[in-house]
């Protein structure tokens, strides 16, 4: 049996919490050798007193013998008070302090200190509620790598509602259980129908498709289609359930036309669309990419929920396949007229090209002796005839 150990640790943010006072605690998700992913918090004076005993253990690497010889990232004290703009400051030291300590030699980023430090603690998956009610204030950390500054910090972040439409069971331990009606906090959105949800102490990822907004059926972040379709290659074979889904064999190359919010997008190959399951497809040209809601199965749709029931009056908007193809076809035959009309232009270009070559004067023959003496002056001849 493999060893644990942490592969990735990623900071995304953190939250300002009311319970038991006011403080402020960070938010990491932690990817482990398995390719599981859990959600862990930590205080910066958690995470000071864990940098400071790491450092008595490795006295040589933590440069206390040698300071030519630290490897262990260096780590600021903390302020005697924090506040929300040194708990932003602090966000890209503390990015790059974990990813740095854990490309360190395996002796000291897979120690047990290590492990036991972002394992997850009673207290990250039901923390204390607050006396007055007030809910935690989220602050996310932009997922752009390209910048490190604190500007990139959103915040704060009032965390989207959702009611669910119908009772859920959950399946395994990272998932969340819902009863119709309950109202849950949307944390994060993955693209494959699985969304990290809370619910008073209780988080976990729950599928789209069984949760509505509570203003409008309708989701606002919801994209139009794209009939110009993006590449994407599937990643497992998938053969439809239902007439409206597509089938088809692992490492095909198909477009993505409509990418919806439950996990299941339209897509077209040739002239044939259809619904097909984002979790079975990778962006052509892009390295496959694992994460804990990658390792679930397949989202239900929204359609297959027998038992579901909406607050609102209204139905959602929802494009049928016949409208999906039709303007598909149309898109396709716009397409291909361009197409023509471009290599049309090509083939003339290139003619018009050959055409010029040929059009080009040919060189002529070089004259004889006798014909250019022939064409010369007698005063020429002369001084010819002199030289001889």
């Amino acid at each position: 049996m493999t060893e644990p150990f942490i592969r990735h640790v990623q900071l995304l943010g953190f939250e300002k919490r009311f319970s038991p006072s006011q403080h402020y605690v960070y938010m990491f998700m932690v990817k482990w050798q398995d390719l599981t992913e859990k959600l862990v918090y930590r205080k910066y004076t958690d995470i000071y007193e864990f940098h400071k005993a790491l450092k008595e253990m490795f006295p040589i690497e933590s440069g206390d013998i040698n300071k030519e010889h630290r490897t262990i990232p260096h780590l600021p004290a903390p302020k005697w008070f924090d506040g929300l703009r040194s708990t932003e400051n602090r966000q890209v030291t503390l990015a790059d302090y974990f990813s740095s300590l854990l490309n360190l030699p395996p002796k000291i980023s897979r120690c047990p200190h290590v492990l036991n430090f972002f394992k997850v603690r009673p207290d990250d998956v039901n923390p204390a509620a607050s006396n007055n009610g007030r809910k935690p204030e989220t602050f996310l950390l932009k997922t752009d790598n390209t910048k490190k500054n604190v500007s990139d910090i959103t915040g704060p972040i009032v965390l989207q509602s959702y009611r669910a439409i119908a009772d859920y069971e959950k399946n395994s331990k990272t998932e969340l259980a819902l009863k119709t009606d309950d109202v849950v906090d949307v944390v994060e959105k993955k693209e494959n129908g699985w969304w990290f949800c809370q619910m008073k102490n209780k988080r976990g990822w729950v599928p789209a498709a069984y949760l509505e907004p509570l203003d409008s059926p309708d989701e606002s972040e919801e994209q139009d289609p794209n009939y110009e379709g993006e590449l994407h290659v599937t990643t497992q074979e998938y053969t439809g359930d239902l007439e409206d889904e597509l089938s088809v064999q692992e490492g095909e190359t198909i477009e993505v036309i409509h990418k919806l919010l439950d996990g299941w997008w339209v897509v077209r190959r040739g002239s044939k669309t259809g619904y097909f399951p984002a979790m079975y497809l990778q962006k052509s040209g892009d390295a496959p990419t694992a994460d804990g809601s990658q390792k679930k199965g397949l989202p239900p749709r929204r359609k297959t929920i027998s038992s579901a029931n909406s607050i609102h009056k209204q139905k959602r908007k929802e494009i049928s396949q016949e409208t999906y193809r039709r303007n598909s076809k149309k898109y396709l035959k716009k397409r291909q007229s361009s197409t023509d009309v471009l290599k049309s232009t090509t083939i003339e270009e290139q003619n018009e090209d050959e055409n010029k070559a040929k059009a080009q004067p040919a060189i002529p023959p070089r004259p004889s002796k006798e014909l250019i003496l022939d064409k010369c002056s007698e005063h020429t001849k002369n001084k010819i005839q002199t030289v001889n």
